[in-house]
């Protein structure tokens, strides 16, 4: 695929860089197409490279060592991922997998280095990034460890609304195919549990959902069950 400057100008990673400065980057980069439901690469292959997604979301998984699967991040648009060498790893410590149609652009992991020494804005967004994941890693840890089933499942579609929501005319679609299973391997719990919560919740006027559809009608509702609220 033939990259567009323009297209890497609109995201607020690149808008500062001159054109000179961003056509240098890009002449190391490869553009590629993944399809929905297709792997950018898998938890514990080799990181030949590491990414940038430009459009589409991502959802990145962990198998653990008892075999269940966990969602540990969504990456949006304008997002760094895959960069293990920054985390002194030589494999991918997870599966990179597309939510829904993506573009991404991909350098060598041996650029990794020049890559943030040339551009120290991509260094400080690669930190910022790093520090978000341990800070959202920590939060999810603590809901798990402290909170009931129903604040986990409240926190995690309060996220996926800040993250990728967009304004409708009754609420906040959250982006990207979401499904009852994928917001079950977030908060730790089982599919069952996830569906009974969000059918009670739609019955209130919370939600509304639909295959892999969600529609957060009351941001101020979910909030206060999220903090604890009880009716």
């Amino acid at each position: 695929m033939k990259i567009d400057r323009t297209v890497v100008r609109s995201l607020a990673l690149f808008e500062r860089m001159s054109d000179e400065d961003l056509d240098r980057l890009l002449a190391h980069a490869t553009a590629r197409r993944v399809p929905q439901g297709d792997a950018v690469f898998e938890q514990g292959q080799q990181a030949a490279s590491f990414f940038l997604l430009l459009h589409g979301r991502l959802k990145v998984t962990q198998v653990t060592q008892d075999g269940q699967q966990i969602i540990v991040r969504v990456v949006h648009p304008g997002d760094l991922f895959g960069f293990a060498k920054a985390l002194q790893r030589s494999d991918y410590p997870g599966t990179a997998r597309a939510a829904t149609e993506s573009v991404i652009l991909g350098w060598p992991t041996d650029l990794w280095p020049s890559f943030v020494e040339q551009n120290p804005r991509l260094a400080v967004s690669a930190m910022q990034t790093i520090g978000q994941r341990l800070e959202e890693a920590h939060t999810r840890i603590r809901e798990m460890s402290t909170e009931e089933v129903e604040r986990r499942v409240a926190h995690a579609v309060l996220r996926l609304s800040r993250q990728a929501g967009r304004k409708e005319e009754d609420g906040i679609r959250i982006d990207f195919p979401i499904s009852r299973q994928d917001i079950a391997e977030m908060t730790g719990t089982t599919l069952h549990t996830v569906s009974r919560i969000l059918s009670a919740w739609e019955a209130r006027g919370l939600v509304e959902g639909g295959r892999q559809k969600l529609l957060v009608r009351d941001m101020n509702g979910l909030s206060a069950l999220a903090d604890g609220a009880k009716e």
